[in-house]
């Protein structure tokens, strides 16, 4: 197959569909794999000097993508040289605020372009791990949206990658680039100024609409190449009402709000509370349910899971109903409505972006933390490090927003593997604040007519994982290892490298 062209106007659909024809082996065995060894010399000298221009290539021009757009343009030194979007109509918006910028419907064109340092990646969850598998063969550094993967297996081949490759790559849990953090592990773990840490829980309380129910299938615009938005999920016909963002409810394509905004904080409670001590959970169990909402899709938009890490026990509990059908606030709960609360020896400290507060045993105010996203400061760590080409001073390294992303997907796999709710299952767990969170989801749900007991709730056995071998082990590995790995649609399959 010919080298493919650079098109610096987006790719017009009919021609676009003919060259997504190609697949990934076919592709990469001409214009990557023959000069992958003198791309990554190029790449590498290319951004080896502190005060050296990095050239970004943006994959996915959504609504994530153009807060990313600018943020890292007001980076000194970086140009924000290509942009991609298989849907013609996104990319065409974003180019006119760049029209510098060469312009593809196809992701392949992008990476084989050698005067692109690195990339982006702001797609759609299915597509995070083969993209950025795919940059790093070709010899670009990657920046990827969180979740990393969409299923465990396929984010340690994106580890696997970044080692084989000696690439830069940074996950895009923003916070991590927050000095608050730091501040917040000062006073908990040196000063511990409200003793041991004994429990964490974490809430994540934001109210979502249905997505529509078709009784036909989604029309698709013409001028989206749907081959290439599918990639490695099964190419499947749609019944919601949108094609944007609402492939989050979709298991194959997103990862549910686990996935979405659990993976923050879990990440927050793996870098503030464990200092990144505990890699994955040594077991995990899970339930809720998709209630109230007669719509497509299939993600829980309740959502709570019980993690043993053989320390602090964690629990998360998740909604996106209001408190009543109709309403517009979200249930009444302990704590922030998206963060954490690490339960102490002498009080608790309640965290969440840009702030978090101290408090005694009587809940009296001690201190208080103020912080600020890390938007741009955690964009700002990943040109330092492509400049220097040292992973080491990474905020989060693809090996940390693997592990922060592992916590998610495991939740997700149990809530999946789950059938009818057994209370004798959900009691075995000794565990005060697990105990109060199904208290609470109980109570939520009565307002909808429903209770713990109901048909459409869901609770999974207690799953064990080897942390070897990141599968499950024991009485119940057969319902919850079919999970820990897609089936890919062939030519967009991601590689085993581990």
């Amino acid at each position: 197959m010919p080298l493919l062209k650079h098109y610096s106007q987006p790719i017009p659909p009919f021609e676009a569909m003919t060259m997504f024809q190609s697949t990934r082996r076919q592709f990469f065995s001409t214009v990557v794999a023959a000069g992958v060894t003198t791309s990554l010399a190029a790449r590498t000298l290319r951004a080896a000097n502190a005060n050296e221009e990095v050239s970004l290539g943006f994959i996915g021009c959504g609504g994530r993508a153009e807060k990313l757009l600018s943020q890292f343009e007001t980076i000194p030194g970086v140009n924000i040289a290509a942009l991609c979007d298989v849907d013609a109509n996104r990319l065409g918006s974003v180019k006119q605020r760049f029209p510098a910028a060469k312009s593809y419907q196809d992701m392949r064109q992008l990476i084989a372009d050698k005067s692109i340092d690195a990339v982006v990646i702001a797609t759609c969850n299915h597509w995070h791990c083969l993209a950025a598998i795919w940059a790093m063969e070709a010899g670009n550094h990657v920046y990827v949206e969180k979740p990393l993967s969409h299923t465990q297996w396929e984010g340690r081949q994106v580890v696997a990658a970044v080692r084989k490759y000696d690439r830069i790559c940074q996950v895009g849990t923003q916070q991590r680039s927050d000095p608050m953090q730091a501040e917040i592990k000062k006073f908990l773990h040196d000063d511990k100024t409200l003793g041991e840490i004994q429990t964490a829980r974490v809430n994540h309380y934001f109210i979502r609409r249905p997505i529509g129910k078709r009784d036909t299938p989604l029309p698709i615009d013409k001028t989206l190449a749907y081959d290439m938005w599918c990639g490695p999920a099964q190419k499947s016909p749609l019944f919601r009402d949108n094609l944007h963002y609402d492939w989050h409810w979709d298991w194959n394509t997103g990862s549910g709000d686990m996935g979405n905004w659990g993976v923050h904080v879990l990440d927050d409670v793996r870098n503030n509370l464990f200092q990144d001590s505990v890699a994955l959970p040594k077991r995990v169990l899970a339930g809720g349910g998709r209630v109230a909402f007669d719509d497509a899709g299939q993600t829980p938009n309740l959502h709570f899971a019980y993690f043993d890490t053989g320390s602090i026990p964690v629990v998360i509990g998740l909604t996106n109903l209001p408190d009543q059908p109709g309403a517009k606030k979200s249930p009444e709960h302990l704590g922030p409505g998206s963060g954490y609360i690490a339960y102490c020896e002498g009080g608790r400290l309640e965290g969440q972006r840009k702030r978090a507060v101290a408090k005694d045993a009587d809940g009296k105010v001690i201190k208080e933390f103020k912080g600020n996203s890390g938007d741009v400061l955690h964009q700002q760590n990943f040109i330092d490090a492509v400049r220097s080409h040292d992973r080491s001073i990474l905020n989060a390294e693809v090996s940390v927003g693997n592990d922060s992303t592992g916590w998610c997907n495991l939740a997700n796999v149990a809530f999946r593997a789950s059938g009818s709710f057994d209370k004798d299952t959900a009691n075995s767990i000794a565990v005060d604040e697990w105990q109060n969170v199904l208290s609470a989801m109980g109570e939520h749900l009565k307002s909808y007519g429903l209770g713990l007991d109901s048909d459409s709730i869901r609770l999974s056995p207690m799953l064990e994982l080897d942390p070897a071998t990141e599968r499950f082990v024991g009485d119940h590995a057969d319902v919850g290892n079919p999970f820990l790995k897609r089936e890919y649609r062939k030519g967009f399959e991601v590689p085993e490298l581990v």
